[in-house]
């Protein structure tokens, strides 16, 4: 004759959650405390308790109550992090953002690209752009710029050849050149105005500082392109100058090294900045910090867990036999409903956080725009008397 096995069920009489949780996260804080047992009594109600007798001990819906608060932060951190990733891109993970407000824009983004297009137009960026020279010779025209100059100071590392140029001094030093209608053509160009008699310097006066940085970059064209005498053509490192040089001189190059332009990095160690969802510094949510509408959610889920360890727990008896009959157990409808009751409870928390996140914040907004125009739009237009 087959014996009844027998359970252990829970007997209406929970104790202090603390050192019975399997990770011990919110053991310390006192709300956690004050709320496990009633929310053991909540589940063993909902399953069935006292009328019912429910397999399950007071710890093993504490684990469910932990489980089920980790879950909720799991979900709140996961969503922030898809929301401001890329405003967090590169901060310092020094900085921990639980609990707190990210209000940053994407600016260490936006500065880290602008280096980059920096340093492709010669004006900034983090990339050193060097100086290089080549000894040119009469009648020889072309140069190996690997051999003569990377292999030499750069240990053969690959180089990118951005400016060639010969016995250049700076443009500012030349501002008053008459190519770049400073000095003499300025002068000329005043006295059209009547103004023959004042010195050119009035032009800092006069005119705002662009302008005279607008003159620096034509002077910088003009020898480029009206006053030298010169053309090259560059090709893997291999300098075409073209007439041939008469004499021998010296022809100044600014470069890159290819490998330092190709990986630009934060400086610092490989886990000191943000660089994806795995370094991003969130810990749990704390269970005091969440409010009424949190706890609800985890009041719900904690049941589901619950409901699924009891599933468990009455699925490793099919039936259970008693004086001529035996009890069918509920095992695995139960586990089939805390199942369903878990993917419910996840989707609509993930579509509550999705309505709260900053893209449908602005839709929201620019709909609440969009209808305020309407009805003004409709408003009549006061009539005045005068």
């Amino acid at each position: 004759m087959a014996t009844t096995p027998e359970f252990i069920v829970y007997d209406g009489q929970p104790t202090n959650p603390s050192g019975l949780t399997p990770f011990a996260f919110y053991d310390a804080e006192s709300p956690f405390q004050l709320d496990a047992p009633k929310v053991a009594d909540m589940v063993a109600t909902r399953l069935g308790y006292p009328i019912m007798d429910v397999e399950l001990q007071d710890k093993q819906i504490y684990a469910c109550f932990e489980e089920a608060i980790t879950e909720y932060g799991k979900q709140v951190n996961q969503f922030r992090l898809r929301d401001d990733m890329y405003s967090l891109l590169g901060s310092a993970t020094s900085n921990n953002l639980t609990g707190k407000n990210i209000v940053s824009t994407p600016l260490n983004q936006v500065i880290k690209l602008s280096k980059n297009y920096g340093t492709e137009a010669l004006s900034g960026g983090d990339v050193e752009l060097k100086k290089g020279y080549v000894r040119v010779s009469a009648g020889t025209q072309s140069y190996d710029l690997k051999a003569t100059w990377a292999d030499v100071s750069e240990s053969g590392n690959a180089i990118e050849i951005r400016k060639i140029y010969h016995h250049l001094s700076p443009a500012v030093s030349r501002y008053y050149d008459p190519f770049a209608t400073t000095g003499l053509g300025l002068t000329n160009l005043m006295a059209e105005f009547g103004f023959s008699g004042m010195s050119p310097a009035v032009s800092f006066v006069m005119m705002p500082a662009y302008e005279d940085m607008l003159r620096i970059q034509a002077i910088e064209i003009n020898d480029q392109i009206r006053k030298s005498l010169y053309t090259f053509t560059v090709a893997d490192n291999i300098v075409r100058f073209s007439p041939l040089f008469s004499a021998n001189d010296i022809v100044w190059f600014d470069y890159y090294v290819v490998d330092e332009k190709s990986i630009s990095t934060q400086s610092g160690s490989a886990n000191q900045y943000i660089s994806d969802i795995s370094n991003a510094p969130l810990d749990n949510l704390a269970y005091t910090d969440i409010n009424s509408v949190g706890r609800m959610w985890i009041y719900k889920y904690t049941l589901a867990l619950a409901k699924e360890v009891l599933g468990i727990i009455r699925s490793k008896y099919e039936h259970i036999p008693i004086p001529n009959a035996e009890i069918r157990m509920d095992g695995e409808l139960l586990r089939k409903e805390a199942v369903d009751e878990k993917k419910e409870l996840i989707t609509e928390l993930q579509e509550t956080l999705e309505k709260s996140g900053k893209y449908e914040q602005m839709k929201m907004q620019a709909e609440i725009i969009e209808s305020q125009n309407t009805i003004l739009g409709k408003a009549p237009i006061p009539i005045y008397i005068f």
